[in-house]
């Protein structure tokens, strides 16, 4: 019985958590992340919230708090790194060689000016498709204090974008007396 809530959970979750895992480490260090979540998914699947013996579950249900599992594996993972290899955390870096430009580098600068709290709330509201509620579950924060800092660093993404453009973010600029 166990076994097959698990595997239930595993169906829902498991492409998501590896989704969210390679954003925010580099591909090896993600699957072992993931392996690590799952084996914490499985010792806690008790815990686990809106999770039955039903063939199915929901999962927006279980995977606000899968996501904050994920989390405390990931930065368990980092600590390791760090006492091991002293390497600098590489969230929401992208490597590139000198003089080549990456997609949306700007954007990643951007977010490099954004405490690490902010950068995962961003983050999560942004690739993950999470609610301010749902962030909070991962982040443990208050959902109010979610909201506030994703305005917060929203409004301050869009002025460094719009410094570095010279452009106000997300718009186009239309060239006067271009048209006919």
């Amino acid at each position: 019985m166990r076994e097959a809530r698990f595997e239930v959970l595993v169906r829902a979750v498991g492409a998501p958590l590896h989704r969210y895992l390679v954003r925010r480490a580099e591909p090896a260090a993600a699957d072992d992340v993931l392996a690590e979540t799952m084996l914490v998914l499985w010792r806690r699947l008790d815990d686990v919230p809106n999770l039955s013996d039903r063939a199915e579950v929901d999962p927006d249900q279980v995977l606000p708090w899968c996501y904050g599992v994920a989390r405390g594996c990931l930065a368990n993972a980092r600590r390791a790194d760090r006492r091991r290899l002293r390497l600098v955390d590489k969230l929401a870096r992208t490597a590139s060689p000198p003089g080549e430009r990456t997609e949306h580098a700007d954007l990643y600068d951007a977010l490099r000016t954004l405490g690490e709290v902010d950068r995962e709330v961003v983050m999560l509201w942004a690739w993950e498709g999470l609610a301010p509620q749902e962030i909070a579950e991962v982040t443990t924060l208050t959902a109010n204090a979610v909201s506030i800092r994703l305005h917060r660093a929203k409004k301050k993404l869009a002025a460094e974008l719009e410094r570095k453009n010279g452009a106000t973010a997300g718009q186009e600029q239309v060239k006067r007396g271009s048209e006919l």
